[in-house]
């Protein structure tokens, strides 16, 4: 499958990563085109499934300082999710998320579950090599996380906590 964009190579993604926490949105950072239109958001999961999901979807945040939901994909509720698998979710039936400016957007995961799935992610980044503002100064945070006990995605990123395991990530 052609991607229009992913935020790291699929090789570099070696990893069973444990990115998700019940409830809580994980999201990715990645570069967007002004006018770009984002039909599909996809992750893949690696050797857990989610074990008795009660809601999980994806969805893309914009690069406001605190980022703003752009759009999201259906509420997937008890849909399972196998291990090794790869979903990829609609933005909407009909109308993608159009990017408005070019620069740096969030793309996001919320699973709430008994068991949430792991992620085919990048290797976990040593806690040391993080600053005190939770990034290798001077880049951005990879990926960060936001929320709690939520069963949907929020309209908002708010008070977000930089994520020491990044998960693979691709839109189309």
């Amino acid at each position: 499958m052609a991607y229009q964009a992913h935020n790291m190579r699929q090789i570099e993604a070696i990893a069973n990563g444990a990115a998700l926490t019940s409830g809580v949105v994980t999201a990715v950072g990645m570069q967007f085109s002004a006018g770009q239109q984002i039909h599909t958001v996809n992750f893949a999961s690696a050797t857990t499934a989610a074990g008795t999901p009660t809601h999980w979807q994806f969805g893309v945040y914009s690069t406001a300082a605190t980022p703003a939901r752009l759009g999201q994909s259906t509420d997937q509720t008890t849909t399972a999710w196998a291990a090794n698998t790869l979903k990829g979710l609609s933005m909407g039936a009909t109308t993608p998320v159009v990017i408005p400016k070019a620069g740096w957007y969030w793309v996001a995961i919320l699973v709430t579950a008994t068991t949430v799935p792991t992620l085919l992610s990048a290797t976990a980044i040593p806690a040391g090599l993080l600053s005190a503002s939770g990034i290798i100064a001077p880049q951005a945070a990879l990926a960060i996380t936001s929320g709690s006990a939520l069963t949907a995605l929020p309209a908002t990123l708010a008070a977000p906590a930089t994520a020491l395991v990044v998960p693979w990530c691709a839109v189309s």
